[in-house]
């Protein structure tokens, strides 16, 4: 039987690159659970979207994230990504 989570995918990547901003892609696969490629196209959808921007620095990339924006699916658009993310102790509450 596969094991489900409340959170998806891209609300893991979020909640390591709050907790780390500096985080490598391979660390993000790792402690999310998922591929390095997948890791990839999460991070790339998420700065497409503007919940992340991405500065290179270096050899290593830096992310900096936008706690303001809302969340996307229409149930919770009244709550804000910061407010998850400080329910789940990742950062302060907003």
């Amino acid at each position: 039987m596969a094991a489900w989570t409340f959170l998806t995918n891209h609300a893991h990547v979020l909640l390591c690159v709050s907790q780390d901003p500096g985080m490598r892609l391979r660390d993000i696969a790792v402690e999310v659970g998922i591929t390095e490629r997948a890791a990839q196209r999460i991070i790339a959808e998420l700065v497409a979207d503007g919940y992340l921007t991405r500065q290179r620095d270096g050899r290593r990339n830096s992310y900096q994230l936008y706690p303001e924006l809302p969340l996307r699916h229409p149930l919770e658009r009244h709550h804000k990504i910061g407010e998850l993310l400080g329910a789940l102790g990742s950062i302060d509450r907003e």
